[in-house]
C-alpha cells in the first residue's frame, strides 16, 4: 500500500525522485565509500516528512521502539543486517544482553523488545533480557498480547562486566534511551561492547548536534546529485538557558523563531510554494513526542499561558527542559485512509530493513503526529526501500520508497558523525 499523496506529482518532488533514480549508481557508490570511513550506529529509526516539494527527516531515534510494527516479510533483511553489525563488532559473540526501557506495562513496547530478541537469536546469539528496574529482583515473566512471554532478569555487576546470574555476555544492546541519566551499573564496562555507546542516550545526546552533522551530510550529498540541499534538509537553530516556568529565554526563542521563519519564507518564494511556513519548537534532548509546539509567528512563543508552559517544560522521566531546537516544519501531504501520515524508516547497521506509516486522523498536515491517537500501518512498505525500478515512474512505490531509504541512510551517516564527535575523551 502506498499512501495517497495530496499534491500533484508533477513538481519538485517528482523531480527530486527522478534525480535519485538517475543517480542511483553514484549514490550507492558514495554511501559505500562513507561506510568505509564511518561506523553506523547498531540501529536507528528516522521520521520523515514528505511535503510534495520537500522530503526531509525531522527526527532520528537511536533506540528504536517499533520493530514489532515492521512487515514480517522483512525479517530476513533484519537478520542479515544484524549479522553484519555483530560480525563487525564481535565476530565471536555468543551471548548478548538486551536492556529494555523501564516501562514494563507498555505491552506494545515489549512486543518490540521481543522482536529485537527474535532477530538477534536468528543470528546465532543467546539473548537474555536484563532490567534496570530495582523491583525486578528475580526472573520475572511478562505475558504479551501475541501469546509470547518475555523473561526479565535482574542485572549482576562485577568490577568491569555486566551480566545476569550465570550469564556473562560479550555485548550489551541498549533499547533504553537513558533519558533519566546513565545509571552507575552501566558505567566503566571496559571489557564489553556497549551498543549503542552510552553517549547516544538522551542524558548526553542533543538533537542540534545530530542535525548539525546532517547539515554537512546533506550538503555533500546534494552536490553529488545536483539538488538544492534545502529540499532534503530542514533549517534549524538552538536556544539554551530556557526556563519555561520562569519565562526565561523568551526573547531568544522569539528571535530564533522569527529568523528561521524568514529563511523558510525566502525558500517558499523562490520555489513558488503556496503554504504557510511554520517551525517546530522542541526539547533538544528527549523523545516520545513530548515538549513540542508548532509555531507560525514569533509572537506565539512570548507570554505562553500556564498550560503551554507546563507542556513545554518537562519531557520523558519528568526532566526539565533547558535547551530547545527550533526546526523548520515540513508539511506532510501523505494520507493513509482519513489520517495524515508520515513514513518511519528502520535501519540496522547501514541497511534499511523496513518501515511503516505513523497515522493520525486528528492532526493536520503541519502538526506533530507522534501524539495520543496515532496508530501505525505496519504493512505499508510492501516493497523494499533498497530496490528502485528504473522501468517505472519516479513516484512508483519502489522508487518513492527508495527515496525514503536514501534519506534514512543519510541520517544514519549523520548519526555516525554525531557519535564520533560527541564521544567522551578517554583518560
Amino acid at each position: 500500500m502506498v499512501p495517497h499523496l495530496t499534491t500533484a506529482l508533477n513538481g519538485p518532488l517528482l523531480e527530486l525522485e527522478r534525480r535519485f533514480l538517475d543517480a542511483t549508481p553514484d549514490i550507492e557508490r558514495w554511501l559505500r565509500g562513507q561506510w568505509q570511513e564511518h561506523t553506523p550506529p547498531f540501529y536507528g529509526s528516522v521520521d520523515l516528512r514528505n511535503s510534495g516539494f520537500k522530503l526531509a527527516p525531522v527526527d532520528m531515534n537511536l533506540f528504536p521502539g517499533g520493530f514489532n510494527n515492521l512487515n514480517a516479510a522483512f525479517l530476513p533483511l533484519c537478520v542479515q543486517a544484524a549479522m553484519s553489525a555483530i560480525d563487525k563488532i564481535c565476530p565471536d559473540a555468543k551471548d548478548l544482553l538486551l536492556i529494555p526501557e523501564n516501562h514494563t506495562r507498555n505491552l506494545f513496547y515489549l512486543q518490540n523488545v521481543a522482536q529485537i530478541a527474535a532477530i538477534l537469536r536468528q543470528t546465532g546469539l543467546n539473548v537474555r533480557l536484563g532490567s534496570l528496574l530495582p523491583e525486578i529482583d528475580k526472573p520475572t515473566p511478562v505475558d504479551l498480547p501475541n501469546g509470547t512471554t518475555l523473561l526479565l532478569e535482574p542485572l549482576v555487576r562485577s568490577k568491569y562486566r555486566l551480566g545476569l546470574d550465570g550469564f556473562d555476555p560479550c555485548a550489551i544492546l541498549l533499547n533504553n534511551d537513558l533519558s533519566a541519566g546513565i545509571p552507575d551499573i552501566l558505567r566503566n564496562l571496559n571489557e564489553q561492547f556497549m551498543l549503542p555507546p552510552l553517549h547516544a542516550g538522551w542524558a548526553v545526546r542533543r538533537k542540534s548536534n545530530h542535525f548539525a552533522a546532517y547539515d554537512e551530510v546533506a550538503g555533500e550529498f546534494a552536490k553529488l546529485v545536483g539538488i538544492d540541499p534545502w529540499q532534503i534538509n530542514p533549517y534549524f537553530s538552538v536556544c539554551d538557558s530556557i526556563n519555561f516556568h520562569e519565562r526565561q529565554g523568551e526573547e531568544c526563542l522569539a528571535a530564533n523563531v522569527d529568523a528561521v521563519l524568514g529563511m523558510i519564507r525566502e525558500k517558499y518564494k523562490e520555489y513558488g510554494i503556496d503554504e504557510t511556513p511554520y517551525v517546530v519548537v522542541k526539547a533538544d534532548a528527549g523523545t516520545y513526542g513530548m515538549g513540542i509546539m508548532t509555531v507560525k509567528d514569533a509572537s506565539e512563543v512570548t507570554g505562553l499561558n500556564r498550560k503551554q508552559r507546563n507542556k513545554m517544560s518537562v519531557i520523558k522521566e519528568g526532566l526539565a527542559v533547558s535547551q530547545v531546537i527550533i526546526q523548520e516544519g515540513v508539511h506532510t501531504h501523505e494520507q493513509v485512509g482519513d489520517g495524515v501520515a508520515e513514513p518511519v524508516v528502520y535501519m540496522i547497521d547501514r541497511y534499511v530493513v523496513g518501515g511503516f506509516y505513523r497515522v493520525h486522523a486528528g492532526r493536520a498536515k503541519d502538526e506533530n503526529l507522534n501524539a495520543p491517537g496515532m496508530h501505525f500501518e505496519p504493512l505499508a512498505f510492501e516493497t523494499s526501500c533498497s530496490l528502485p525500478d528504473q522501468c517505472q515512474n519516479p513516484d512508483a512505490p519502489p522508487n518513492r520508497f527508495y527515496a525514503y531509504g536514501v534519506i534514512a541512510r543519510l541520517e544514519q551517516l549523520a548519526a555516525s558523525l554525531e557519535l564520533e564527535r560527541t564521544a567522551p575523551v578517554e583518560e
